[in-house]
């Protein structure tokens, strides 16, 4: 299992003013090189970023383990708010379930109900029916693909960073459930890719009031907007931080 790594500032933190920002990724759990023209941004502006790789594909570990490592970079935190990506909305919940952060921000995130599991996500919000729909109105392909769905708004060099390596997601995890009772006692806000084509837009939104009761800050860019929009979603999460 990988460890958490951490950025370059990570042992100047303690005692350093600014927000440390846990950076999640989704499925695939390669958190470093997603995050990375975010990370800049946020030390640029004097903030910490510490970025959690995922063990994705380890087949023997998931939502737990996922939890686990997140909550070590909440508590190597000072001043900690979470961001996470995707899928990564789960192990996040959890882990800020269990130990104490600042702050919960989601950005394209599968949000999750109390047992839940990732693989039951799917049919309970209709999000498979949504992005069929949206696909059709946009005229873009029904059938998923990396390079319609992830791919289609990334600079080439991003792009061609994510074809070749784009994380190994294990089947353990989409079984296993949102170990949590309620959602946790944290504030939560949300950040929404305008061109997301996994989960559109009108459905993060609606998916976002009824289970967490929160709007969301929308911005240019699809599902994988820490590469696509890394100035807009930077600005979004520290204007959310406060």
């Amino acid at each position: 299992m990988r460890s958490v790594r951490l950025s370059r500032q990570q042992d100047m933190n303690k005692g350093t003013m600014g927000v440390g920002f846990v950076l999640v990724p989704g499925a695939g759990g390669i958190g470093t090189p997603y995050w990375q023209h975010v990370t800049h941004r946020l030390e640029d502006a004097g903030h910490h970023a510490h970025v959690v790789d995922l063990p994705g594909g380890d087949r023997d570990a998931g939502l737990p383990e996922y939890a686990t490592l997140i909550e070590h970079a909440i508590r190597d935190c000072v001043a900690p708010v979470v961001v996470a990506q995707s899928l990564g909305g789960f192990s996040a919940v959890m882990a800020c379930a269990r130990v104490d952060a600042r702050g919960l921000i989601l950005v394209n995130a599968m949000v999750p109900e109390p047992g839940e599991t990732p693989g039951d996500w799917w049919e309970a919000t209709g999000a498979i029916d949504a992005r069929v729909i949206a696909a059709k109105k946009g005229r873009y392909s029904v059938e998923f693909d990396l390079a319609t769905y992830f791919l289609h708004d990334l600079e080439p060099e991003d792009a061609a960073g994510v074809f070749a390596d784009p994380g190994v997601e294990a089947d353990i995890a989409f079984g296993q459930p949102c170990d949590i009772a309620a959602w946790p006692d944290v504030p939560t806000t949300a950040v929404v890719g305008r061109d997301d084509r996994l989960f559109p837009v009108d459905f993060q939104l609606r998916l976002l009031r009824e289970r967490v009761g929160v709007d969301a800050t929308v911005i240019p860019g699809g599902h994988l907007l820490a590469l696509a929009n890394p100035g807009g979603l930077a600005d979004a999460v520290m204007s959310l931080a406060g």
